[in-house]
């Protein structure tokens, strides 16, 4: 079992940066994979970032490469999402999830945090 709270959340303007925190809780933490997701509203949840377990491998969408970079801290039970160079396309609810690899879709986790709102302005 893992639980998951993000924070880091905020209001932004274009061209600036924001850095997204996931911390864990388990015994079971370092074992998973983990990912980031955004919903934007009136739009489905989409993928944004992931790693592996052990911080050797990271994917991200097209749309925020070369923008975010995550990270992973095992030994503190974090996550990292640094946001560079944020968009007003940027703007939404940003989650983090834990799973068995590393996944593009959302059914590939089993655990969730609540959220945290990204807001960006032009």
């Amino acid at each position: 079992q893992v639980t998951l709270v993000e924070s880091g959340g905020g209001l932004v303007q274009a061209g600036g940066s924001l850095r997204l925190s996931c911390a864990g809780s388990g015994r079971a933490f370092r074992n998973y994979a983990m990912g980031w997701f955004r919903q934007a509203p009136g739009k489905e949840r989409e993928f944004v970032a992931a790693i592996t377990w052990s911080g050797g491998g990271t994917e991200y969408a097209d749309s925020v490469k070369g923008r975010f970079t995550i990270s992973r801290d095992n030994a503190k039970k974090t996550v990292l999402l640094q946001m560079n160079s944020l968009k007003p396309e940027d703007t939404a609810v940003y989650s983090c999830a834990a799973g068995s690899l590393v996944a593009g879709t959302p059914s590939g986790y089993d655990y969730w945090g609540q959220g945290t709102q990204v807001t960006v302005s032009s």
